[in-house]
């Protein structure tokens, strides 16, 4: 490896579409998802930067979630097909909800529960497709990082305050709803139910190229914070394999900037952020639409650009505690009664597992994720190229904790990556801010399930890390 401080880049990308009749997770409570058709292929994707000696990869899967096991996995082969260390290697997932996951995370690995080839989608993924995936992230990063060449950054930003939205609605009595458009024939006057949006959204499109010295981009990577479940909304796609606006932007980019260019998705904080327009009851969910109306912004954007060097990648990583929410004692006993009068998942006449057993066995899966230590192991991991810095949050932080890092940052481009995956545990869940809870919702249910099982308090503890550890890095 060469020490020079000159900066070299590589990219690639290998295909992870899977064959139908593989699950697809995101649904939730246990229900099996198969695959029935294909919109637009999955990718995973890889960049790597080198400078001064130093080497950082970051891997981008079109994927629901990644795991601990398959985390490791891919860091250990990565690392030892092309040297760079486990810590400089940060994987991330886009969460499309129109593709499989890669490692289970639906039920706590201890939970109980005897599951065949038919019936594996109940811990929320298929390790057949997950050790196909793994294999293709790791072939990705080593072409990316053969193919390092001398390269130039820029960066810039723009705002689309149109395509994302809060998606925790306040109802007229207080309560929450996750606001779904349903048509003039439903909803001759829209949603008139919900008062006003809890929260805010963020519109910033950050985009960094990568060009050679020839001036022709050959990498890009998009900052833009939004769930893509546009695919995932439409009954007619429901069942289909999509990358959603990730995968349209992707798309997009190559018809602008040539079809060997390899675009990334940096998705961020988007915990409680939807495409869905809350109050537009006509809206229909297009991930096509979105993906290119971000392309075009990008474009403007990278036309807009400076070139420059930069100084040698940094990286830094750290390892919070997070205490977990108390399960009520009522909520307790209802789970041991579902699970004590049904040790295996009852069926309902569609062949579906019942969604209150699964609900109690999400919420037994936190008792088991308690045990032996009561607090949770959350990964931070910062990289530093040049002005920008790629802060990676484990689970789905709300967006408000992405606004407080971005606010006053000493980084001049800041892009926080959520639902990147760590070495430290399994599955993380939601990060409300600490007002959400009292509300309840999806995000914060008062059931306490597997995905909703860190304290209030805990997002702001881990922003307040992140920043420390932002700030290390541009001192």
């Amino acid at each position: 490896m060469p020490e020079t401080n000159d900066l070299r880049a590589g990219a690639a990308m290998v295909d992870i579409t899977p064959t139908l009749g593989t699950h697809l997770a995101g649904s939730g409570a246990g229900e099996h998802r198969p695959a029935e058709a294909v919109l637009d292929p999955l990718f995973a994707k890889a960049i790597v930067f080198e400078a001064g000696g130093r080497r950082i990869c970051i891997v981008v899967l079109d994927l629901t979630i990644v795991t601990q096991d398959y985390t490791e996995r891919i860091r250990a082969g990565i690392t030892e097909r092309t040297g760079i260390a486990p810590d400089a290697i940060m994987v991330q997932a886009t969460q499309t909800h129109s593709a499989p996951s890669m490692g289970y995370f639906m039920l706590d690995p201890d939970f109980p529960l005897e599951t065949s080839e038919a019936t594996e989608y109940l811990r929320g993924a298929e390790r057949a497709y997950g050790d196909r995936a793994a294999a293709a992230a790791v072939e990705a990063a080593v072409k990316a990082a053969g193919g390092l060449q001398p390269a130039r950054i820029g960066l810039g930003r723009g705002v689309l305050g149109d395509l994302a939205f809060n998606r925790r609605g306040i109802r007229r009595d207080g309560t929450i709803t996750m606001p779904a458009p349903l048509g003039r024939e439903k909803r001759p006057f829209g949603n008139t139910d919900v008062c006003y949006l809890e929260g805010p959204m963020d519109p910033e499109v950050g985009v960094c190229c990568v060009r050679d010295l020839d001036e022709r981009p050959f990498a890009f990577l998009l900052h833009y914070t939004c769930h893509p479940v546009n695919a995932f909304s439409h009954r007619d796609t429901y069942r289909a394999v999509s990358a959603d606006w990730p995968g349209a932007w992707t798309g997009e980019m190559q018809q602008l900037f040539g079809s060997d260019a390899v675009p990334l998705v940096v998705n961020g904080c988007c915990g409680n952020i939807n495409p869905r327009h809350p109050f537009d009851s006509d809206y229909r969910p297009d991930h096509r639409r979105m993906g290119r109306e971000l392309a075009e912004m990008s474009e403007r954007i990278v036309h807009g650009m400076a070139f420059a060097e930069i100084d040698a990648p940094s990286f830094n990583i750290e390892n919070v505690r997070l205490p977990f929410r108390n399960i009520p004692i009522e909520r307790q006993r209802e789970v041991e009664a579902i699970l004590s009068g049904s040790p295996e998942p009852p069926r309902g006449a569609n062949g579906q597992v019942d969604p209150q057993w699964f609900r109690a066995a999400s919420t037994r899966s936190v008792e088991l994720c308690r045990e032996p230590d009561d607090e949770f192991s959350y990964e931070i991991q910062a990289f530093r190229i040049g002005d920008l810095c790629i802060i990676g949050l484990p689970g789905e932080p709300f967006v408000e904790g992405q606004l407080a890092l971005k606010t006053n940052s000493p980084a001049p481009y800041l892009f926080p990556a959520h639902l990147t995956t760590h070495l430290t545990t399994h599955y993380v869940g939601y990060l409300p801010t600490r007002e959400a809870y009292a509300r309840g919702g999806h995000e914060a249910n008062e059931d306490v399930t597997y995905w909703a099982k860190l304290a209030p308090g805990c997002l702001e503890t881990v922003v307040e890390r992140a920043r420390a550890i932002v700030e290390d890095l541009f001192s």
